[in-house]
């Protein structure tokens, strides 16, 4: 390098430089261009970028101007090893006007001819982050008595500095998409961790709720009281429960407390012995005794005489029990999960089932919300019994009709998620054209009554229901062609502009529907 030509030279170098580091992130992508922009520049003949590996100690060339990709390769030094290695290790820069004379010079790529070394001159300036050297910058020059070295050396100094300014705001910047990324990473395994039973569909925020109640409580040991209207599901939530526990292997053993007579539930819960009643011919293991070591879920809890309440009390206090007519204590380890759309708290008020009971059956309370209150649900529910029905009864049905959906979303469900599965049931059974409509939906949910409009429906307004609906659908399968869907409807053209008027339809909405 002479001393550069002019201090113009020496700016438009510098610049150049700025100009290529702010072009990338990844730095190694830039180190060529600069070692390129300083061969242009100066007289610069070879040029490389040597960095230091801190986990091994080793130094290796990153990038490299007028070297060959073998004696790159070949550039590996040690910390302190050759002028490359003491340039690191000591953070200070070195000259040698001469290779020839300097026997430190290792040579490691080979690219110096023992006759040219007395015609090269070697400057190697330090990489430095603050106190800490994490390479070095190194060119060859023809040598000649009026280069200025010093000048030289000043220049690549610069430009060492640069670099390493560069390397920081980098490595900063790749600090921070670092934790960017770790911290987005947690945030996406929180939401991973949100528990979602694999029984149980549902999305909304209200099952959201319940989802997180069942993760808590599901690995203790604690007695749940699943509280909710009929056909909500929750036996399906005991189930995630006793299935998300520690007991998962054990026997899950069920009890609807309404459908046992009065004169064989306490037979049933705690079992018989031999002779105890007319019938008994055989000793007997009741659901307590099954249930052993597991879970056992007490469905329509507050359907439970006085008398049976007593008997259940004594159970969850001690954990024992007696079979009809025996005498033996048999004691026994089971969770109890229990569940109700009673109102508990009028019935204690009504005397008509025990305090002591329910405090010890309401240790962990879950309300399961009524269909009503989470719409958001319906649809993915209604898929999931679409696709269920289906399968039962060797049927495709490729999707819902729109109509059909708004009239799922506006009904009310009384009967909550089990009246839709029969709903579904029921209309996957009627259609025949791969489509669930909304006239194969029970009549219940196509009243005016049902989507509490309160003004019953005629027999004129039951009709254009029913023909707005098939031309929508028409619509939507000929993508909102009017002359295509009239072919399909059987009608004219004339006919189909008229009533898609009449319904104040637009048939460019289903032009992108499939």
């Amino acid at each position: 390098m002479s001393s550069l030509h002019s201090e113009v030279g020496e700016l438009t170098l510098l610049f150049e430089i700025s100009r290529i580091l702010e072009r990338s992130m990844d730095l190694r992508d830039e180190v060529g261009p600069i070692l390129a922009a300083i061969a242009k520049h100066t007289g610069m003949v070879r040029g490389t970028l040597t960095l230091l590996n801190r986990e091994t100690g080793d130094l290796s060339i990153e990038a490299a101007h007028g070297l060959s990709e073998s004696q790159r390769e070949r550039g590996h030094y040690k910390r302190g090893e050759g002028i490359t290695g003491r340039v690191v290790e000591t953070g200070e820069p070195l000259i040698v006007p001469k290779l020839s004379d300097d026997s430190r010079f290792l040579d490691r790529t080979g690219a110096r001819e023992e006759s040219s070394k007395a015609d090269i001159s070697f400057i190697c300036v330090p990489i430095k982050m603050g106190q800490e050297t994490i390479g070095a910058l190194s060119v060859d020059r023809l040598f000649g008595v009026n280069v200025n070295l010093d000048e030289d050396l000043r220049l690549l100094s610069i430009i060492a500095s640069m670099i390493a300014q560069a390397v920081k705001l980098r490595q900063e910047a790749m600090e921070e998409r670092q934790r960017l990324l770790d911290e987005n990473r947690r945030l996406n395994e929180r939401l991973k961790d949100r528990f979602r039973p694999a029984n149980i569909i549902g999305n909304s925020s209200a099952m959201q709720e319940v989802f997180d109640l069942v993760a808590q409580v599901a690995r203790s040991e604690s007695t749940v009281l699943i509280r909710g209207e009929s056909g909500v599901g929750k036996e399906l939530v005991a189930h995630a429960i006793h299935y998300n526990s520690l007991r998962a292997s054990k026997p899950f053993i069920k009890v609807n407390c309404a459908a046992l007579p009065e004169t064989v539930i306490e037979s049933e819960l705690f079992g018989h012995e031999k002779g105890a009643f007319t019938g008994a011919v055989a000793q007997r293991k009741g659901r307590f005794e099954l249930a052993d070591g597991g879970s056992i879920f007490l469905d329509e809890i507050g359907d439970l005489s006085p008398v049976m309440q007593v008997r259940l009390l004594r159970v969850l206090q001690e954990r024992e029990f007696e079979r009809v007519g025996g005498t033996e204590t048999i004691q026994v380890n089971v969770r109890v999960i229990a569940a109700t759309n009673r109102n508990l708290e009028e019935m204690m008020e009504d005397e008509t089932f025990r305090q002591d009971l329910y405090y010890r059956l309401n240790v962990f309370p879950i309300h399961i919300p009524p269909l009503r209150q989470r719409r958001a649900d319906i649809l993915d529910l209604a898929n999931h019994f679409v696709e269920k029905y289906s399968k039962l009864n060797h049927k495709i049905i490729r999707r819902i009709s729109t109509p059909a959906i708004d009239m799922m979303t506006s009904y009310h469900w009384p009967g909550n998620v089990r009246e839709l599965e029969n709903c579904i049931e029921r209309a996957v059974l009627l259609s025949d054209d791969d489509v669930l409509h909304g006239h194969h939906l029970p009549p219940t949910l196509q009243t005016a009554e049902a989507t509490n409009t309160g003004i019953r429906q005629t027999l004129q307004a039951a009709l254009e229901r029913l023909e707005r609906e098939m031309i929508v659908e028409a619509l939507k399968n000929c993508r909102g062609n009017k002359a295509r869907a009239a072919k399909e409807l059987g009608v004219t053209e004339r006919v189909m502009g008229l009533r898609v008027r009449y319904y104040d339809i637009d048939p460019r909405q289903f032009r992108g529907a499939s």
